[in-house]
């Protein structure tokens, strides 16, 4: 009991000393110590790495979840240790809507099952998304929440207990340098009275005392400072690792990025080649006229004879009139069409221009026709119409 009060006392001459340090301190009474400028730059450099990975965590999370009812409802089986209950994601819930859509419309249908494909196609990239998020959990946001919760924590805590060691030194040459003040009295104290009386010599020897008490204490804290100095330094240039292994998951991010986009770019392709092998006579049916952003279906003029040439004069139609002719027609589609540069188009215009095109049938919005979608073996792009001709 007597040993766990002198402990207690000491404990709390300790925290006294460093509060009345600290207090000096901030009202400019007592000097301090400063860290040298490389710890500086390591102690900067870790709070920035700690603020910037917090915020890439956040937006992360964000991005794999935007809804923050889910995010928090993770979290709490998280920190409860249950499994998170497995729910369908967006694309999942539309793709099942479309089926049972389709099914209730009938597949023997053409609508019914053009639902049936694009809800199959709904699920199979809700799948790869799920995929891509169990993926980037594990690879992307798990190593910089083990960062943030176990190697920075370390940090700070070895940088708090570098604050105290700091204030301890300092708090030990403010001692010293008082120590060595009242030994300088006590010795010209000790001169002037040598010669009446002998009692300041026992009052000397105290103060002597006390000064070198201050001063293998002073020794003490310096060591203690510069252990925990160099403790907290090894530490905060294990940041410098910490990046390269950031940067590792960042590339696992973008591989299962691309790979995700990768697949759902095929899906979608493969959905429309699924579309495009219904009949034509099916894209025209219930269509109705529609304006701004709606999109309509260009037929194509049946071509009977010879094209004009290009010296026909002002008698001949262009290729856009004719086609917006035919729009408001509403022929039936007669299949993809050739088409050849009749004029060279400028420069800036289009980075690449073949010549020869084949222009298939497709749904051009109402203030693209203008233009028209070809393609030229693996190249697709927009042709601008005044420079195409009708080949067949």
């Amino acid at each position: 009991m007597d040993f766990n009060v002198k402990r207690l006392a000491a404990d709390a001459g300790t925290f006294l000393s460093r509060a009345v340090q600290f207090t000096e301190e901030k009202l400019g009474q007592a000097e301090k110590t400063e860290l040298d400028a490389h710890l500086e730059n390591l102690l900067g450099r870790a709070e920035c790495t700690r603020q910037w990975t917090e915020r890439i965590l956040k937006q992360t999370e964000v991005l794999l979840q935007p809804n923050p009812n889910v995010r928090l409802e993770e979290f709490l089986y998280e920190k409860l240790e249950k499994k998170v209950p497995t729910r369908m994601n967006n694309h999942e819930l539309l793709g099942q809507s479309m089926i049972e859509s389709g099914n209730e419309f009938g597949p023997g249908t053409a609508y019914g099952n053009a639902l049936i494909k694009c809800g199959e196609t709904e699920k199979q990239i809700g799948g790869a998304e799920r995929e891509f998020i169990q993926s980037s959990a594990i690879n992307f946001l798990t190593p910089f929440r083990n960062f943030l919760e176990g190697d920075f924590k370390t940090i700070l805590k070895e940088r708090k207990l570098l604050q105290v060691k700091r204030l301890d030194l300092d708090a030990a040459k403010t001692r010293l340098k008082k120590a060595r003040m009242t030994d300088a009295r006590a010795v010209e104290h000790f001169h002037k009275f040598l010669s009446v009386c002998f009692s300041p010599i026992s009052g000397l020897t105290s103060r002597r005392a006390l000064s070198l008490n201050a001063e293998q204490e002073l020794r003490v804290t310096q060591s203690e400072f510069d252990r925990q100095a160099e403790i907290t330094r090894l530490l905060l240039e294990g940041v410098s690792s910490t990046h390269a292994h950031h940067l590792r998951c960042l590339n696992d991010l973008v591989e299962a990025q691309s790979t995700y986009y990768a697949q759902c770019y095929q899906y979608m392709v493969d959905l429309q080649k699924q579309l495009g092998s219904f009949p034509s006579s099916f894209s025209n049916n219930n269509q109705s006229p529609v304006s701004g952003g709606a999109s309509i279906s260009v037929p194509t003029i049946p071509v009977s004879g010879p094209m004009p040439s290009p010296s026909a004069g002002p008698r001949r139609l262009g290729l856009g009139r004719r086609l917006q002719r035919a729009a408001g027609h509403r022929q039936q589609p007669q299949g993809p069409r050739a088409l050849r540069l009749r004029t060279p188009p400028p420069a800036a215009s289009s980075p690449c221009w073949p010549t020869r095109w084949i222009v298939g049938e497709q749904a051009f919005p109402a203030w693209t026709l203008n233009w028209l979608m070809g393609e030229r073996g693996n190249q697709r792009g927009k042709v601008p119409i005044t420079y195409l001709e009708l080949l067949n």
